[in-house]
């Protein structure tokens, strides 16, 4: 049957609706779970192992024992997925995941968790949203790639085996599932002790969920198609970019995953908001200095594209995977998170 319908639509099509799909999924549970990974390091920075990173390990422990899983039934192969198969950047995912981690924390949010604010009326989201898509697309072919390119160049892994970390520790997919089954179990335990809405921990499971289905479905498209086909799944720079620029550059958009993922994640986030009535305007104010956004979206731009990925493209849909680039980055941007977060809320310093 997919093989009908790819001979019919072509490949670009059903990966587009194949994104839109998974973005809604996404778009819907982030937005319910109040799924943010500065929020997360907000709370450890301060000394509190709170909801908020109940809620981020449940998400992630999720989607690491749904991959895995699929892994070990024999239905997902990801070793020729972009994290592991090719040359990867070792600098780029320490500097680009402290700088990402840094940004995070000026402008409140991920690039994911902007996305999803922007559907629900933060108009500061989108503003701040923006500009990160601006620089990130500098970063990658306009002025800002041969700087992003010298960084990256500094320490370079090999695809294959030295992107794996299962292969590097001699880890199983079996083993691996098991040590998430146990992760999630006692997230889930920790945000019952945090007092977590059941609803929020079960929209977190869904967007581990969201992850493994990203994966699942590039894998089957490219199975069952004669062209060449990536497999990937949800992350948020690079599909940012590429919609903004063929809105912009261009008369037609080149359909894959990506340009339905984007939207997707919108509506599904947008349509949350307003089924529980938490839409509404919100604008820069006294207490949220525009300025202070802006540099935080700058470093996220250009940190994502050198640590290739965002929180959730490198944090969420690489570690599932065990793409050794993949946790250096999302290790970094946990340091650079709480380093910054420590620093601007010392009580000796006032930052407006």
């Amino acid at each position: 049957m997919l093989e009908n319908l790819i001979e019919t639509y072509g490949e670009g099509a059903i990966l587009m609706a194949l994104g839109g799909l998974v973005g809604v999924l996404f778009g819907a549970t982030a937005q319910h779970s109040r799924f943010c990974l500065r929020a997360a390091t907000v709370e450890v920075a301060e000394g509190k192992l709170g909801p908020r990173l109940s809620i981020w390990l449940i998400a992630f422990s999720a989607g690491v024992l749904a991959v895995q899983t699929l892994i070990v039934l024999g239905w997902l192969d990801v070793s020729q997925s972009r994290q592991l198969a090719t040359t990867g950047s070792m600098s780029g995912a320490i500097i680009g995941g402290l700088m990402f981690g840094v940004g995070m924390i000026l402008a409140r949010g991920c690039a994911s968790r902007l996305l999803v604010l922007s559907a629900t009326g933060n108009l500061r989201a989108i503003v701040t949203g923006l500009v990160l898509t601006l620089v990130a697309q500098s970063a990658l072919r306009g002025a800002l790639a041969p700087a992003r390119e010298q960084l990256a160049s500094l320490w370079l892994v090999p695809g294959g085996t030295m992107r794996s970390l299962l292969l590097q520790t001699g880890l199983t997919s079996t083993l691996a599932a098991m040590i998430a089954a146990v992760a999630l179990g006692a997230a889930l335990w920790h945000s019952h002790r945090q007092s977590v809405k059941t609803s929020h921990a079960i929209a977190a499971v869904g967007v581990g969920l969201a992850v493994a289905l990203g994966w699942l479905g590039t894998y089957v498209v490219a199975m069952n198609s004669f062209e060449v086909v990536a497999i990937s799944s949800v992350t948020f720079t690079g599909p940012s970019t590429d919609t903004l620029m063929g809105l912009v550059n261009s008369t037609e958009l080149p359909l894959g995953f990506g340009i339905g993922l984007v939207p997707g994640v919108f509506v599904g986030a947008g349509a949350m908001a307003l089924a529980t009535k938490e839409a509404r305007i919100q604008r820069f104010g006294p207490d949220s200095p525009m300025e202070v956004y802006l540099i935080g979206a700058a470093l996220m731009g250009f940190g994502s594209m050198l640590a290739g990925g965002c929180a959730v493209g490198a944090g969420m849909s690489g570690g599932a995977i065990f793409a050794l680039t993949a946790w250096v980055a999302v290790g970094a941007m946990w340091v650079g998170a709480m380093v910054t977060q420590r620093v601007l809320h010392r009580p000796s310093l006032v930052i407006a």
